[in-house]
């Protein structure tokens, strides 16, 4: 009986699989909230605001990554959110204005505008789909962007099942 070689198409076809996952900063989140700042949970005196932003250890926000809101519906100068950016940025890895997913987004984008898109050039991308760490959909679109210009085509999911999304029209 003549055995069959078993050939794994996924490793020949030249595919190269980016893991979005990889991106994902391991800095600890923290959402830095105004209303703490705020006078009778309503406006924010400047005076007071900036004897707080002198007296407060700001070291503890060594090596995070801010958010800074205001749940509060209330009077907050922007130039209050400037000199809280101002003195976390010495400590924190990263400091955006906005939620949570507006920092994931933030983190991401960064991350993926460091990528080197030579090693991409011509090439059959899959962007894996599945993550054990949360990606922002923003994370995909701007891969998507970065490499759609230097790749020979783009897919989704994993090697094994794709969903296609992209090729370059043959010249």
């Amino acid at each position: 009986m003549e055995t069959e070689e078993i050939v794994n198409r996924v490793a020949t076809s030249g595919i190269v699989s980016f893991d979005l996952e990889e991106l994902f900063h391991p800095g600890e989140r923290v959402i830095y909230d105004l209303k703490d700042n705020l006078y009778m949970g309503m406006i924010l005196r400047e005076k007071d605001f900036r004897e707080f932003l002198k007296v407060n250890d700001w070291s503890q926000y060594t090596g995070k990554n801010i958010a800074i809101i205001c749940s509060e519906d209330a009077i907050v100068p922007t130039w209050a959110y400037m000199l809280l950016a101002i003195q976390l940025q010495p400590y924190a890895n990263e400091v955006v204005f906005g939620d949570l997913n507006a920092l994931e987004d933030k983190l991401f984008a960064d991350a993926i505008g460091k990528i080197d898109t030579e090693k991409f050039r011509g090439k059959k991308v899959v962007i894996k789909g599945c993550s054990k760490l949360p990606v922002p959909i923003s994370a995909y679109v701007e891969i998507t962007n970065l490499l759609k210009p230097v790749a020979q085509s783009l897919m989704f999911g994993e090697p094994c099942s794709t969903v296609p999304l992209y090729k370059k029209p043959k010249v």
